[in-house]
């Protein structure tokens, strides 16, 4: 195999690993920002392109650092001000993640709000005082879901660019 197929080959694997982490957004298991990034690094190290690569590798880096940092704190310090605790938030994720088994796909969403709701109603004592919480639940993990996304849409961008400048 020449260095031409070799290149096209990296590149490829490139590719599905920067869609299947733009697909870990929503499907659990699948981590979103490291496929992504790793996807940068294959084919910084194994693609054969010019010294460039470095410096898409560097940037890749600094957003999916700073994408992971964003996507746990702003989400978090919007629940600090609602008052949600950690607890439901964990309740949330463990239903959501028996409900993707339970009914595929659909289940992850039902399990996370039914859940927090769960959780929220108990430790509030009233269904009017937990729906709140929970809408501000669901809301910060759209919110987490999003820049998780974004943060992968631009390390692939600056992939494309890279692929198409070295």
């Amino acid at each position: 195999m020449g260095l031409t197929e070799t290149g096209t080959v990296v590149s490829v694997i490139a590719a599905l690993a920067i869609l299947a982490g733009l697909a870990g957004v929503v499907v659990p298991g699948l981590p979103a920002l490291p496929l992504c990034w790793g996807g940068v690094l294959v084919w910084t190290l194994f693609g054969g392109a010019g010294a460039g690569r470095w410096l898409v590798l560097a940037a890749a880096t600094l957003v999916a650092v700073g994408g992971t940092v964003v996507k746990y704190a702003w989400p978090g310090r919007n629940l600090q001000r609602a008052g949600v605790p950690t607890s439901s938030l964990l309740a949330g994720g463990v239903l959501g993640l028996v409900g993707f088994f339970v009914v595929p796909v659909v289940g992850l969403v039902i399990g996370f709000v039914g859940g927090i709701f769960v959780m929220e109603r108990l430790r509030l004592g009233d269904s009017r005082l937990a729906w709140p919480a929970t809408k501000q639940a669901v809301a910060a993990a759209g919110l987490a879901m999003l820049v998780e996304f974004l943060a992968g849409v631009v390390i692939g961008a600056l992939w494309v660019a890279g692929l198409a400048l070295t």
